[in-house]
Formats: C-alpha cells, sequence, structure tokens
C-alpha cells in the first residue's frame, strides 16, 4: 500500500483530500505544518508528498527543496490556491512531479497522483536493480535474476574450476562468449589466454589455418609463419564459437588435436604439444546433427561433456529490468542525468518477443539514450519496428467467438490478457500491473474477480 504525505494548514483540504484518496488504496497521513511534514519524510517510507504552498514555518518551495535533501527521487506535488507562472516555472524548477490549483477536479487530481506514485515505483526498482547489479545478479558481465540464470551462474561456479570442455548452446544474441569467459576468468587459467574464434566465419581452408597456424610458404599467400589459435591459447582456454558450422573434414582434424593435445601447422611437420582448455558454442541443435550424420557424434562427446543451454530473453524476461539498468549504466555519458524509462515503455519491453535477444535489447537501450533529450525514455524514443509491432491489429475472431455477448467477450480478453501479463512477470502482480499499466489495487481486485487468487 502506497502512502501519502499531505500538507495544508486548511483542515477542510485535509478532510477533501483524504476523503477523496483513502478509498483509492492509499494510506493517507495528514499534518498541518512543514516541520512535521519533514519528520514524517525522515522517520516514514513515504511514496508521495503533495504539500499546500502557504503552510506554516516555510512555504512549498522551501518544502520541496527539503524534501529533495532528503530523498531527491520523492515525488512532491504543490497545491495553491494562488496560481501564477511564475511560481509554476519555479516549482517545476526544483523539481516538483506536478503543480496543480484550487479548486482541483477530482479525477485529475487522482490522474496526476497515480502517475506520480507510478515514477515513484519505477524509480525505487531502478534504485533496487542497480545496486544488486554488483552483487548476486551478476557473474561477470552476464546478468540475472531468473531461475535458468541463477542455474548457470551456479553451473559456470562448479565447471571453472574443472579441466572439462563445455558446450553452451541457445539462440544467437543470447551472450554465449560472456559465460565463456566468465569460465575462463574464473579458473586457474585466469591469468593465461583466452582465445576465441568463430568457425562458421571463415572458409575450411582459413579456418584450418587460424586453428593450427602454417608455415612459411605452405600456400599462395603464406609469406611468414603464422601460429594458430591453439598455440596462441597454450595453458589457457580456446573460445569455439559456432562449432557446429565446421565441415566433416575439419571435425576430423579437431577431433585427434583434442584427444591428443598435438597437431602440426599447415605445410609443417614439426608436432606442436599443446595445454588448452576448450569451451564450444553453437546456435543449432547440435544432437539433431549428430542424428543426421552432419556432425561426428565422437566430436560431440568430445565436447559436449559439460552442457549448459542459455535461453533466449522471451523465456527469462524478469531478467528485463536487470539488463536495461546495466546497459544504461553501460551508455550513460552524463553520471548526472538519471535516465528512467516511462511506463509504455516497459509495457514494450516486457511485451516484445525478442528474436535478437539480449543483444537486441542492448542496441534498443543505446538507440533510445541517443535519441531522448530528457532523463526519461518514452515511445517516441524507441525504434519504429518495436512500437509499430506493439500496435499490430488483434485477429479478435481467433481470441472469442463471432456470438458472444459483448460483455463476456471483453471479460474474456481481459482474463487472457491478466493470465499472460502474470506468467510475464513470473506471477509478481506488482510487475504484472505495470505490463498491463493498472495500478496494484486495480490488479488485486480484478484477479480476485477471475479467481485467480486462492
Amino acid at each position: 500500500m502506497e502512502t501519502i504525505l499531505i500538507v495544508d494548514d486548511e483542515k477542510n483540504y485535509l478532510i477533501i483530500l483524504e476523503a477523496l484518496l483513502a478509498p483509492e488504496g492509499y494510506e493517507i497521513i495528514t499534518v498541518d505544518n512543514a516541520l512535521n511534514a519533514l519528520r514524517f519524510v525522515k522517520e516514514m517510507d513515504l511514496d508521495l508528498v503533495i504539500t499546500d504552498m502557504k503552510i506554516p514555518k516555510m512555504d512549498g518551495i522551501e518544502l520541496l527543496d527539503e524534501v529533495k535533501k532528503i530523498d531527491p527521487d520523492l515525488p512532491v506535488i504543490i497545491m495553491t490556491a494562488y496560481g501564477t507562472i511564475e511560481l509554476a516555472v519555479e516549482a517545476m524548477k526544483k523539481r516538483a512531479y506536478d503543480y496543480i490549483t484550487k479548486p482541483f477536479m477530482n479525477e485529475e487530481l487522482k490522474l496526476t497522483v497515480k502517475k506520480a506514485l507510478e515514477l515513484y515505483e519505477l524509480k525505487k526498482e531502478n534504485r533496487r536493480l542497480s545496486e544488486a547489479l554488483s552483487d548476486r545478479y551478476k557473474y561477470g558481465n552476464i546478468i540475472g535474476k531468473s531461475k535458468q540464470m541463477t542455474k548457470i551462474f551456479d553451473m559456470i561456479g562448479k565447471v571453472s574450476q574443472s579441466r572439462a570442455s563445455v558446450m553452451i548452446t541457445g539462440p544467437s544474441g543470447t551472450g554465449k562468449e560472456l559465460i565463456a569467459k566468465a569460465i575462463h576468468y574464473n579458473s586457474p587459467r585466469k591469468n593465461m589466454p583466452f582465445i576465441s574464434i568463430n568457425c562458421g566465419a571463415l572458409t575450411e581452408t582459413l579456418l584450418e589455418s587460424e586453428l593450427f597456424g602454417h608455415e612459411r610458404g605452405a600456400f599462395t599467400g603464406a609469406v611468414t609463419m603464422k601460429k594458430g589459435r591453439f598455440e596462441l591459447a597454450d595453458g589457457g582456454t580456446l573460445f569455439l564459437d559456432e562449432v557446429g558450422e565446421m565441415t566433416p573434414s575439419l571435425q576430423v582434424k579437431l577431433l585427434r588435436v583434442l584427444q591428443e593435445m598435438e597437431f602440426e601447422r599447415v605445410g609443417g611437420t614439426k608436432t606442436i604439444k599443446v595445454d588448452v582448455r576448450i569451451v564450444a558454442a553453437s546456435n543449432r541443435k547440435l544432437r539433431d546433427d549428430v542424428a543426421k550424420g552432419t556432425f561426428r557424434e565422437d566430436l560431440f562427446y568430445r565436447l559436449n561433456v559439460v552442457q549448459i543451454e542459455v535461453p533466449p530473453l522471451e523465456d527469462r524476461i524478469e531478467d528485463i529490468p536487470l539488463l536495461v539498468a546495466h546497459f544504461i549504466k553501460k551508455f550513460q555519458q552524463s553520471k548526472k542525468r538519471e535516465i528512467e524509462l516511462s511506463p509504455e515503455v516497459w509495457k514494450i519491453l516486457y511485451t516484445h518477443s525478442w528474436p535478437g535477444n539480449i543483444r537486441e535489447l542492448e542496441n534498443i537501450i543505446e538507440s533510445a539514450m541517443v535519441m531522448s533529450s530528457d532523463e526519461t525514455i518514452t515511445l517516441d524514443d524507441l525504434p519504429d519496428y518495436i512500437v509499430k509491432k506493439g500496435e499490430e491489429k488483434i485477429d479478435l475472431d481467433k481470441i472469442v467467438p463471432r456470438n458472444l455477448p459483448l460483455t463476456e467477450a471483453l471479460q474474456q480478453i481481459e482474463g487472457q490478457l491478466i493470465q499472460r501479463a502474470l506468467q510475464s512477470s513470473n506471477n509478481v502482480q506488482s510487475k504484472a500491473a505495470e505490463i498491463l499499466g493498472i495500478s496494484r489495487r486495480v490488479m488485486h481486485y480484478k484477479m480476485r474477480k477471475y479467481r485467480m487468487l486462492i
């Protein structure tokens, strides 16, 4: 339950505001002077301050200044019966959330209060996430608090201390190389080289040369001797990205090296021995490739001693706030500028399908921060494709029968939307309410209505 402090020396307004806001599910505290107000701000966990401009001990602008010293994020709404443009400008410069004049429209005031509370909740969540990024929700540059990522963190911790080969699987853009680096830099090999190569980006001839090196004159253009990735990674870790793209003939050569940990450079006769830890990755289902005969079974089991499967971002959307906080911190040029996301943007981020996974999210946040000229990222700052996708028309025939009465049809759609939001938020009601753009109180009411609460 959100707690609102109301400051006014006119008792009638205290009564009116409490009667107006208490039925909305808020806890209301009323005081008649600024000193008592500051005591509550210091001692209680408040969510909003509504203050009159003319109050005993100090005026509303002075009270606003003192509140911001205690909690810079706590929203303050200033009321006055003496509304002037000059006062409004001064209040907004002092970072008041909003400025309203008496007498006010009840619904307008309630909407302003609702939006102020939503923004403060987002700020508090961002603050919690930023603090969390430095400890238990972060492993190197890998970020997450979902069950899948917690399991992966545990596996990294265990496998890092062994010599076992590791196969990391998952869609493109999910951070497989970050996991490979976390394994290396948390292992006894951390002071030795971490060498990576994309096996799908080179032809067979070039890949062989890159892996094993070549002697001078081994082929046209080989004017000097070149060490391969295995040799460069001696004592450390070699990361074979997209290993499933290797040709069958190169798979045979790789298998021999993994078995013996020795090889000859292309065009050479000298046997080179190495000590290399292998971590491989693929966005393909290599077991299916083994069944089809396009990937060697013996090589698969040599690489796949331990398998770490990375889920797509769509399956771990509870990690999105952490990732967003991380990317904002990464791309933030001015530390004085506190970047926030509007509720509409959060809704888009939670409901997008993320075909590009974390890489796509990172690009969107970087782009939005470039386009935004304010502290709040809005829909206008997002790329057109992600906003327009959220505006696509719904095929009602796929959702509800044609002859269903309007009331029942609306209830059916609303119930499905609530169920989807709960699934997307891992059954966190406050997050589901945020996705749907409703208050937690309304969310609770609707869950009771559709018998979703036990």
